[in-house]
């Protein structure tokens, strides 16, 4: 199988705030979730975070000689990201350009990666997974003090 969908989802508590990503991982019929605390960031860095963290999965997955052949789907809720990096839009905010080249840097490890924006409902799996991770360290912070 040389096709990978990546579902992803960053997630912030406050703009900016402690954050979160969740993304799901589809190869055929077979599906992986993963989730982690990223610390404090924006909403945007978030999304861009996951995408990253997701991208960096699927590449340890195959390993980087069989990523070169994968074509690769990533599905976001956030129209501002899928366009910038459709190059609809400029990436104008100086903070984010490091994760786009990042995000351009890594798609090139795949044979090809397209964009696709869908709306929340369809990515509420990522979306679980990232406030789960944002959950869990919240509970594991309060549980220090």
């Amino acid at each position: 199988m040389n096709k990978v969908r990546i579902f992803s989802d960053g997630a912030a508590r406050g703009n900016p705030g402690p954050s979160g990503v969740g993304v799901v991982i589809e190869v055929g019929a077979s599906k992986k979730n993963y989730r982690e605390f990223i610390g404090y960031a924006t909403n945007n860095e978030a999304e861009y975070k996951a995408l990253i963290f997701a991208l960096q999965k699927v590449k340890l997955i195959f390993g980087k000689a069989k990523s070169k052949n994968l074509n690769v789907e990533c599905f976001l809720d956030s129209e501002l990201i899928v366009k910038q990096l459709n190059h609809e839009y400029k990436v104008l905010e100086e903070n984010i350009q490091k994760f786009f080249l990042l995000l351009w840097n890594l798609s090139t490890d795949f044979k090809e990666v397209k964009y696709f924006h869908i709306p929340r409902a369809k990515n509420s799996e990522a979306d679980r997974l990232a406030n789960m991770a944002l959950d869990e360290a919240t509970r594991a912070q309060s549980r220090m003090f």
